[in-house]
């Protein structure tokens, strides 16, 4: 079949690389506008217009893809399907209606749970043991359009977004592969989504990582893994800011205030919260790299008694 693929970030590399190893051809590839990036502020072009170069692949990156030059570009290509993974934007009827096939889109979750723009992120900030891919035939609304293959993965205790992201990726290349192959067959059975199922995963922002110590332990050490490595969980010890890449919730009843240090050991920073304590174990600083609590207390006074919470002004 002809393909066009909408992706941009890494989530959406093994997408596209599943389809380039397949018999199906890949016409063109759409993805973000290259970004500046770091101090220099540099351009940067998105990981699957990295990999769309490498293979000859011709490449589209709009500003605005509801443009008649945009259309017109994408119509000259012919789609049998547009295949869509992280895209990033909203595709508007007249995309959907596009290709003879329609568009199948690779989402991160076990559709209706999860629909929006987090999807992998939630499932660990809500403590989900498992989590999954699936294939869908887009509509006009948020991932609401009808179920065509899923497959499940267990969400392993460890697991932050940054390693758990990279294996549903990997099983969504996979499965959009063999959505296609399925649809070349005549074979697939597209099933309409429960609505009162659904539930939503917003897109998440660099303010929805500041630590509130009114949270029950548990829920605080599923929320550091749930945004690493983005937007990151963080707090402040009076105007310093510490960012807190792995912590898990520890055994003991607490008595004093939300975000007070009850305990400091060779090995960890025990934090009171709304339930439970909240043991603190990688953090980093201003200018540092990211290192354990034993490293980091060779560098920093950190004594009982000492509060956490929002910026001192």
């Amino acid at each position: 079949m002809r393909i066009v693929f909408m992706g941009t970030p890494e989530f959406a590399v093994p997408s596209l690389e599943a389809l380039l190893r397949s018999d199906n051809q890949v016409v063109g590839v759409v993805t973000q506008p290259d970004r500046p990036k770091g101090r220099g502020h540099h351009l940067v072009a998105p990981p699957v217009k990295l990999v769309a170069d490498r293979a000859g692949i011709p490449v589209l990156q709009p500003l605005k893809i509801r443009t008649p030059e945009f259309m017109g570009a994408l119509s000259a290509w012919r789609p049998e399907v547009i295949a869509v993974a992280a895209f990033g934007r909203i595709l508007h009827a007249p995309i959907l209606s596009l290709p003879s096939n329609g568009c199948i889109n690779v989402h991160g979750s076990l559709l209706p749970k999860y629909r929006g723009a987090a999807p992998v992120q939630w499932a660990i900030i809500n403590g989900d043991s498992e989590t999954g891919i699936t294939t869908m035939l887009m509509d006009e609304g948020m991932d609401t359009g009808a179920i065509l293959l899923q497959e499940r993965l267990e969400i392993m205790p460890g697991d932050t977004t940054g390693t758990l992201a990279p294996r549903l990726a990997e099983i969504g290349g996979r499965l959009l592969v063999e959505t296609i192959a399925q649809l070349k067959a005549g074979s697939l059975k597209p099933q309409k989504q429960d609505d009162g199922q659904a539930t939503m995963a917003p897109l998440l922002k660099k303010e929805d990582g500041l630590i509130d110590w009114t949270m029950r332990a548990k829920s605080l050490a599923n929320r550091v893994r749930g945004l690493s490595p983005w937007p990151g969980a963080y707090t402040f010890r009076g105007e310093e800011r510490w960012n807190v890449w792995k912590a898990v919730p520890s055994m003991g009843t607490v008595s004093d205030m939300p975000g007070t240090i009850v305990d400091v050991n060779k090995q960890s920073i025990l934090v009171a919260t709304g339930e439970g304590l909240l043991d603190l174990q990688e953090i980093q600083t201003a200018n540092s790299k990211r290192m354990p609590v034993s490293q980091f207390l060779t560098g920093h006074t950190v004594t009982t008694g000492m509060q956490l919470g929002f910026r001192d002004v």
